[in-house]
């Protein structure tokens, strides 16, 4: 099961930890390494980026970012972290939970999560769905920008 914790990060499954906004690179890898194999990626923006796919689930995170437009603040460590289904498995519930206030945010249809959170969702989260269930979540180090 991952955990949501809201301007903290992210609890991994088992004993592998949690994903705290602020660490260092290496730190966040060797951490994720302990739940599947790291894969390198690329974020705009940001210094490092990684990912990891887990029962059905891609893990992504990324850190150390600055903004040159002065849009969104600068951010040192790890600055986001999100959870994308496998597009194969969107039309049930997801096989690992993702679970944000006791809530599982991926084992229900979106309009049951939505009631169920009501207004409590923190401006560091942003929830994605294009159908029944939700298919990704995404958490941020400092409030999320507003889409223009």
């Amino acid at each position: 099961m991952f955990e949501l914790l809201p301007e903290v990060g992210l609890r991994l499954p088992g004993c592998a930890g949690i994903l705290r906004f602020g660490m260092d690179e290496r730190t966040a890898q060797w951490a994720a390494a302990t739940v599947a194999d790291v894969r390198d990626g690329w974020v705009c923006g940001a210094r490092w980026a990684f990912s990891v796919q887990y029962r059905g689930l891609t893990l992504n995170a990324y850190g150390d970012t600055t903004d040159r437009r002065g849009w969104d603040q600068d951010t040192s460590g790890l600055a986001g972290i999100g959870l994308t289904r496998d597009a194969f498995a969107l039309t049930g519930p997801s096989a690992c939970p993702v679970v944000l206030h006791g809530i599982d945010l991926f084992g229900y249809p979106t309009a049951e999560v939505t009631d169920a959170l009501g207004e409590s969702l923190p401006s560091t989260l942003r929830l994605r769905g294009n159908g029944l269930y939700l298919t990704a979540v995404s958490a941020h180090a400092g409030p999320v920008p507003v889409e223009s």
